[in-house]
């Protein structure tokens, strides 16, 4: 039987406190978003919300699918909310933010998965807060070119999606997702012009070759962008952490991705999808 590995000291994070992080805060909750912030428990959230960067889910709190990693709710989601646009653009506005990242549960029950709210979000944000910059962290849409591409094409500055593992270890953390669905998503986000973002955990299993080779499958498909973090189990249901990596094999990742020509890799325990997402933008 597994043991519960004991957290290594690098691992440690303070209480998130200070006057920008209360702000966002309340207009969180007064506004009912939900945040990846909060939901994913993420580490960053102090930093992330006090240099003016949030990171919103849009499309509710329950996704269609159950991933072995991922806090947020499955299940049957609610309908999809039609003035959520326009209540994001305004929380936006409202908490100042200087960059937003917007993500979502998957959609697997709307004809669209959910694209149109996506594009309404994006546009409604950029017509309420033009000088916001976008990040927006994708689902893959079942690989849809005409989908990825429309989402592509509301006007952000920056489009992710998450490999988020290695080929081997992904058909039991990902629940419907495929890896080479992802790599399809990635290259097909590469061809729009944007700017394309990718992510993925480790401590999961996977082997040094093994995150190697997927960064080359990343940058293969275009992926400028790459972000490295520790998997931390969220409750005793979620898929167990193998192993805490250390700092040093963080930076060895990090040096392999530059050399492989990767104008950012954001590569240490901590990091998460969105941190320091601001950096990010911009050829």
């Amino acid at each position: 039987m597994d043991k519960t590995l004991r957290k290594p000291h690098w691992l440690k994070s303070k209480i998130p406190s200070g006057k920008e992080y209360r702000l966002v805060r309340e207009i969180v909750e007064k506004n009912k978003l939900h945040t990846i912030c909060t939901s994913g428990h993420c580490p960053n959230m102090d930093e992330c919300w006090g240099r003016g960067t949030a990171t919103l889910m849009i499309l509710g709190d329950i996704c269609t699918r159950s991933c072995g990693f991922c806090n947020v709710k499955t299940g049957r989601p609610l309908p999809v909310d039609l003035q959520e646009p326009k209540r994001v653009a305004n929380s936006v506005k409202l908490m100042k933010l200087k960059h937003c990242v917007l993500t979502s549960v998957d959609r697997d029950d709307q004809d669209d998965l959910g694209s149109e709210i996506w594009i309404e979000t994006v546009q409604e944000i950029k017509k309420e807060s033009p000088n916001t910059t976008i990040e927006t962290l994708i689902p893959d849409f079942d690989g849809r070119e005409d989908l990825i591409t429309k989402v592509c094409e509301a006007g952000q500055e920056v489009v992710s999606h998450n490999l988020e593992t290695v080929r081997r270890i992904t058909p039991w953390a990902r629940s419907r997702a495929k890896y080479d669905i992802s790599l399809k998503t990635l290259e097909i986000i590469s061809k729009t012009g944007v700017v394309t973002k990718s992510g993925i955990m480790v401590g999961l299993g996977e082997e040094h070759d093994e995150v190697i080779e997927t960064l080359a499958d990343m940058r293969k498909a275009g992926v400028e962008v790459v972000t490295i973090g520790q998997y931390l189990q969220p409750t005793k249901k979620h898929l167990m952490v193998k192993e805490y990596v250390t700092p040093e094999q963080f930076e060895i990742y990090k040096v392999a991705g530059l050399e492989m020509g990767f104008r950012f890799v954001e590569s240490s325990p901590l990091v998460r999808s969105s941190y320091r997402a601001e950096k990010h933008v911009g050829k």
